[in-house]
């Protein structure tokens, strides 16, 4: 290897003197490595268990709420409402969610698993969550702390973080709308959840 391309080789960089990138470039490539990741893993398992990554995600997370509604379930995901109508219409027309109406307020519809969707509310080799989980497993406490709190600042930062207090509906507010806008082009992103 020439010298010029161990210098801008990332495996060859001294450890010890920071990422060779510097620490914003250094740590963009990573989130990109990240959400490469996501995307390449939740063609996977639609192909394989028949769930793209946030379907999956939803499909566990109405698991745990049963009787959540849309606007809570996208709080919880950090996307906008309007994000995940198709991904839950899609669940629901493919046998997987069910829509009731709120007693207390029949504007809102509450989402439950049906007996399908619960046969898939297990834990599954293959997802997003099992390689998560095996990631999370080899790291100390204190480091998967700093990690959350890193990546919790970059989601507000990005506008994709916790809904704004002035928006009562439990969305993310206005400006923000097009960070998390879905596109009908059914990519896994994390902040489309488009499927």
């Amino acid at each position: 290897m020439k010298p010029t391309e161990e210098a801008t080789d990332p495996t060859h960089a001294d450890k010890s003197k920071g990422p060779p990138l510097g620490e914003v470039l250094e740590f963009m490539r990573l989130l990109w490595a990240v959400d490469h990741g996501l995307q390449s893993t939740s063609k996977r398992m639609e192909a394989t268990l028949g769930l793209t990554g946030p379907q999956r995600l939803v499909l566990r997370l109405v698991g745990r709420f049963p009787g959540i509604t849309a606007g809570r379930l996208a709080q919880i995901m950090h996307v906008h409402p309007s994000t995940l109508t198709g991904v839950l219409k899609r669940m629901e027309k493919r046998g997987l969610l069910e829509r009731k109406s709120d007693p207390l307020d029949g504007r809102k519809a509450l989402f439950a698993l049906t007996d399908t969707g619960r046969a898939l509310d297990v834990p599954s080799e293959g997802t997003v969550e099992s390689a998560v989980e095996r990631a999370i497993s080899r790291m100390p406490r204190p480091r998967l702390q700093n990690a959350q709190e890193v990546l919790m600042a970059l989601a507000q930062e990005l506008g994709a973080g916790e809904p704004q207090p002035d928006n009562p509906h439990g969305g993310m507010a206005r400006d923000h709308e097009h960070v998390a806008a879905g596109s009908e082009g059914e990519t896994a992103s994390p902040k489309t959840a488009s499927r």
